[in-house]
């Protein structure tokens, strides 16, 4: 069989057949050519993105020393406030302990101090024994024994007890005119009320 040979009489070379084990060079530009990947960090260092450059580094020692101050501080602080209010807890409740057993002890003492009034108002109470019974008073007022009642005093149910009640239009308000027996206090707390006699406007519709 004669091959096709070209206007010099030379025999054209082989024809490549695609498919069979032979790969076509892509050419620059085309689609089949395979760019190495683009760097996104545009810094060229190979890191993935958003890594820090010091992560994985220890901390310097004084940031760390900063923030144990700072903690043990913080310890410090909340410790010395639940002490103070510790503090003040047990003060407070000293003083209620303290007025408590004050007061049980002044009311025993309440009987005595009727018995001494009513020996003055007799006129019993003369010379040496009139000063025993004013420096008991003295004393008993420095513990902070108080009497309550006194004639004129507008009439309070908290602390008056009304023996009697005498009505009557010279009075604007309800007010003690007589004081049958004199209360005591401690501080806020009542011994006793005072047993009074009061007079005042006479009750509505009388």
């Amino acid at each position: 069989m004669n091959r096709p040979t070209n206007v010099h009489g030379l025999p054209h070379p082989p024809l490549a057949l695609v498919g069979h084990g032979t790969a076509k060079s892509p050419e620059p530009g085309s689609p089949d050519a395979t760019d190495p990947p683009e760097d996104r960090t545009g810094q060229g260092t190979g890191r993935p993105s958003g890594q820090d450059a010091s992560a994985g580094r220890p901390a310097p020692p004084e940031a760390v020393l900063h923030a144990e101050l700072r903690e043990r501080t913080a310890d410090l602080q909340r410790l010395k406030a639940e002490y103070d209010n510790y503090r003040k807890r047990v003060h407070r409740d000293r003083l209620a302990v303290g007025e408590i057993a004050v007061a049980n002890v002044l009311s025993r003492l309440l009987p005595v101090l009727d018995s001494l009034a009513e020996a003055t108002a007799r006129g019993e109470v003369t010379d040496g024994f009139a000063r025993i019974a004013e420096e008991l008073c003295t004393e008993l007022g420095t513990l902070g024994l108080q009497a309550v009642g006194a004639v004129g005093d507008p009439f309070d149910p908290l602390i008056h007890e009304a023996i009697t009640y005498t009505p009557t239009d010279r009075l604007e308000q309800a007010t003690c005119t007589e004081v049958l027996r004199l209360g005591y206090q401690v501080g806020d707390r009542l011994l006793r009320p005072a047993q009074v006699a009061v007079a005042g406007e006479p009750p509505a519709g009388a």
